[in-house]
């Protein structure tokens, strides 16, 4: 089990204390303060220490009007105990450099907290999308396009299906999403079976009980179909992900509307794992492709290793 998979179930049992159910989501009106560009994942983390609700560079300008060339507002939604500067200090203001509206903001943690995103998955997407109504209102677009990590690439997905998301999302965009689910190389599925452990898992970290393979959540949340037609699905993976295993679970099934996207064919070179995805150039580079394929960019294929060995 790498450092990666270990930080995804520890880091919330070691914060048990702080985590209650919470969303902030952000100003009215005004330009939130924000934190600068960082390299990785790492980086980034260790800065939100200090202040664990800064928005990430380029995000949270709420007197930001979508263009004609962008139309669409993008809501970046986090992955499972990330907070947003966190997750996105990188992509954030690539984003906004190419002419976007960015917003992002924490849910599914205690106000304040640097861990989010680990309480009922539920309860974490309607806080997400009242975030993103909120998001409408202020820029008056009509739609929404949702880039998510890991449980945020997902968990956008309940928000169309049961939240009124279908109306209101034109394009989501996953990378190393848990669309259904990770065994962590069969360490979750084994941790499962034992008396008490999912129970105690729950109490610190009901996300991820619910993001095991074969979970109650995601059985319901996949039946019926996985994807709606009129949105454009993007899910981009790498195949050293070592937090969504198998990594091919986190892809959708073929549609006209889906484009699954292997990291390693467009870039064999490129070593990034689940951490490293948000802050890869290459990765970086086929989101702004899903966001505007009419302006699509062969991303530069680099050397990039992974975030933990």
């Amino acid at each position: 089990m790498g450092a990666t998979t270990r930080r995804w179930l520890t880091v919330a049992v070691a914060s048990a204390v702080t985590l209650t159910l919470g969303a902030g989501v952000g100003q009215a009106a005004g330009r939130e303060p924000t934190g600068p560009v960082q390299p990785n994942i790492l980086t980034a983390a260790a800065y939100s220490l200090g202040d664990p609700t800064i928005a990430p560079p380029g995000a949270n300008d709420w007197n930001c009007k979508p263009t004609a060339a962008h139309p669409n507002p993008v809501l970046l939604s986090n992955g499972t105990t990330a907070n947003a500067y966190e997750n996105w200090a990188n992509l954030s203001q690539k984003l906004a450099n190419a002419g976007y509206c960015v917003f992002a903001g924490n849910f599914g943690g205690a106000p304040g907290a640097f861990l989010q995103t680990v309480g009922p998955i539920a309860d974490t997407t309607k806080a997400l999308a009242a975030f993103g109504d909120k998001i409408l209102a202020t820029t008056g677009a009509a739609k929404l396009d949702v880039v998510g990590h890991s449980q945020g690439g997902m968990n956008v997905r309940y928000w169309i299906k049961y939240l009124g998301g279908a109306s209101k999302i034109s394009r989501v965009v996953g990378l190393s999403p848990s669309n259904h689910g990770t065994d962590l190389f069969g360490l979750l599925s084994t941790l499962e079976m034992i008396p008490g452990v999912p129970a105690a898992l729950g109490t610190v970290c009901q996300a991820c009980n619910e993001q095991a393979v074969g979970s109650d959540f995601l059985t319901d949340l996949n039946a019926g179909g996985e994807t709606v037609d009129g949105i454009q699905y993007t899910v981009i993976q790498t195949r050293y992900d070592d937090v969504v295993t198998p990594y091919t679970s986190a892809f959708l099934p073929p549609k006209n509307n889906v484009k699954n996207i292997l990291l390693q064919n467009v870039c064999v070179l490129d070593f990034t794992d689940h951490l490293g995805i948000t802050y890869d150039p290459v990765a970086e580079g086929l989101v702004l492709n899903a966001l505007d394929p009419a302006h699509a960019k062969t991303p530069p294929c680099v050397p990039v290793p992974p975030v933990i060995s």
